[in-house]
């Protein structure tokens, strides 16, 4: 039977079962973070200084928006505590980054990814125990812990795709995996505000749906996936051999020490972190508080809420799997460098968000159009997938795992940053409030997209290949016998005598 299940999986592209496994691994941890994002507007009970705002400030309720379940909330936390539970997941998310990293580059990312998911995927479903029996508290400690688990996803991923993705596939399939953000941000957003209002046991069961789908996930994916091709048990001989073929430049070779010294003075590398602030700085203030603001802002009942906020992630899903098969071409084609590409999509992925959150700031009340704007808005957030999202296998495909982890240090940096400043700029849930972290957003996007676009870089630097070293200490010698005079070679078509 064994066999037959081989035979069969055999014929299936393998490069491709772990590019939908890993987007779903991406898609799980998304759901179990983010849920609490819509669960937090029905877990906390409505201030009356929010209640009494003046009508200038914010929008008013109808039938159709307001939501049923407004202020009955059980918990007493303010804007700040808020803002403070929805950044602790991040606090643990830097700490397993680069370890994670490492790990994942020196014993493949299989495991490294699996049990991390496993680990978020319990904290999420004791998340509903733990809130009533330590409140605040409570809940902070183990987003922390959750944080800790998730950290090692995208090293570990990166890891994966660098050793499955051919050059000339990589954007696609590094899409198709890092897709995931937008389809468990659009899941776990979505489905989030119908569970809460189709289920009689509330918001804790949320937790319980998606920490069980993380579960289900980790099973499976042991099951069907190997961090290298040579140790999957169902490849067939073929696709092996092209993978090899295709990757043995770059790949496949004894990397030695990480060259730290060399990453950390890479000016391609340093435009890569800079960038990524400014684009998750605007993601999460988007991601993490866009419920809040649908709720308290423009009154949208918790199930208009979850499908309202999964609109944009769902047009930036969208257009990042559309971008990235249309990079591939133009690559394949000769029609743009590598370099030029990802420039391009990142300004664009940049600049387009950043205009049109001002715009959704001074649309005020008028749903219909604070919702398109902000879907327009993040829709072009998309071309970040063939840009910065698979930029750092550009630059070190040896190296992938650890700058994969730095450039997820920093995001998570964002992460701590946006949600709490959203918690001390918006004590009231105004939009005069809202206006002021929308143009704090506007100005981080396009301060860093700067930097990315004079200093980013597309190709394989040369510190990837380990031989550097080696080739370093070659030429100091040549150059230490050219000034010692014992060079002989007149000519440069003159050979040197044997």
């Amino acid at each position: 039977m064994f066999s037959s299940w081989k035979i069969c999986c055999s014929r299936i592209s393998q490069r491709w079962i772990l590019a939908v496994m890993g987007c779903l691994a991406i898609s799980n941890a998304f759901s179990m973070r983010i849920c609490l994002n819509v669960a937090i507007t029905e877990m906390v009970r409505t201030s009356e200084a929010s209640n009494s705002t003046s009508s200038d400030e914010t929008c008013p309720a109808s039938e159709s928006t307001s939501s049923s379940s407004s202020g009955k909330g059980a918990y007493d936390w303010d804007e700040y505590t808020q803002g403070i539970i929805l950044s602790s997941f991040f606090w643990g998310y830097i700490i397993t980054q680069i370890p994670g990293g490492i790990l994942a580059d020196k014993f493949g990312g299989k495991y490294t990814l699996g049990i991390g998911i496993l680990a978020t995927a319990i904290f999420t479903m004791l998340t509903p125990s733990v809130v009533e029996a330590f409140d605040a508290t409570g809940l902070i400690v183990l987003r922390i812990l959750m944080g800790f688990g998730e950290g090692t996803t995208y090293p570990a991923v990166n890891v994966l795709i660098a050793q499955w993705a051919p050059p000339q596939e990589r954007s696609k399939i590094g899409t198709v995996v890092m897709a995931g953000m937008q389809v468990g941000s659009v899941v776990g957003t979505a489905l989030s505000g119908v569970l809460i209002h189709n289920s009689s046991m509330g918001w804790p069961v949320v937790f319980y749906v998606f920490g069980a789908f993380g579960v289900v996930w980790f099973l499976a994916w042991i099951l069907l996936c190997s961090s290298y091709p040579d140790s999957h048990p169902f490849i067939s001989d073929q696709e092996k051999k092209y993978l090899h073929d295709a990757m043995v430049e770059h790949t496949h070779k004894e990397t030695g020490p990480t060259p730290w010294r060399q990453i950390l003075t890479s000016a391609p590398m340093w435009a890569l972190l800079i960038a990524k602030v400014g684009e998750n700085f605007g993601f999460q203030t988007m991601v993490t508080d866009l419920p809040k603001y649908m709720s308290s802002v423009l009154k949208f009942s918790i199930q208009a809420n979850g499908f309202l906020s999964a609109l944009p992630l769902l047009a930036m899903w969208v257009s990042g799997i559309a971008s990235s098969w249309f990079a591939d071409w133009l690559i394949a084609k000769d029609r743009i460098s590598r370099t030029n590409l990802r420039k391009v999509c990142a300004t664009i992925a940049s600049a387009g968000p950043a205009v049109f959150l001002i715009a959704a700031s001074y649309a005020g009340c008028d749903r219909i159009l604070v919702v398109t704007l902000f879907t327009v808005g993040m829709g072009l957030m998309g071309l970040m997938y063939p840009s910065t999202m698979v930029n750092a296998l550009d630059l070190s495909p040896n190296y992938s795992g650890t700058l994969m982890a730095m450039t997820t240090t920093v995001v998570a940096v964002a992460g701590v940053l946006a949600p709490y400043a959203v918690g001390v700029l918006t004590p009231n849930q105004t939009l005069q409030e809202w206006r002021i972290v929308f143009w704090i957003t506007f100005a981080v996007y396009l301060v860093t997209v700067l930097a990315y676009a004079i200093w980013a870089d597309g190709e394989v630097q040369y510190w990837n290949d380990a031989s550097f070293r080696i080739q370093r200490l070659q030429e100091n010698d040549d150059d230490n016998q050219v000034r010692g005079g014992r060079s002989t070679s007149k000519h440069p078509d003159q050979l040197p005598s044997v």
